[in-house]
């Protein structure tokens, strides 16, 4: 099977890089960013916190049956925006710290 703490850890870990959006905390509005794709974006935000707690804790995150639909909506803002990944990296970032 997969790493179960991972499996575990992987919905909290999304669930925790949303929680910073809160304007007490990271205030990330992406709207003004990505418009009307701001909830996208703020998906993908929510998947590289994961990953990026996930490797500070040594485990390996294991992809989940709806991932697909996920990167089906992430390919389509990294194509029409460049510097997205940038964007939501750094914010990734500002989360996980």
């Amino acid at each position: 099977m997969g790493d179960a703490p991972a499996l575990e850890l992987n919905l909290p870990s999304r669930e925790a890089t949303h929680w910073t959006r809160h304007a007490s905390r990271c205030a990330r509005d992406l709207r003004g960013r990505f418009g009307k794709e701001a909830y996208t974006a703020e998906e993908l935000v929510a998947e590289l916190g994961a990953a990026f707690l996930c490797a500070d804790l040594a485990l390996a995150p294991e992809p989940r049956p709806d991932h697909a639909v996920y990167v089906a909506s992430w390919l389509r803002v990294l194509r029409s925006d460049k510097r997205a990944i940038f964007t939501a990296a750094a914010r990734t970032q500002a989360a996980a710290d």
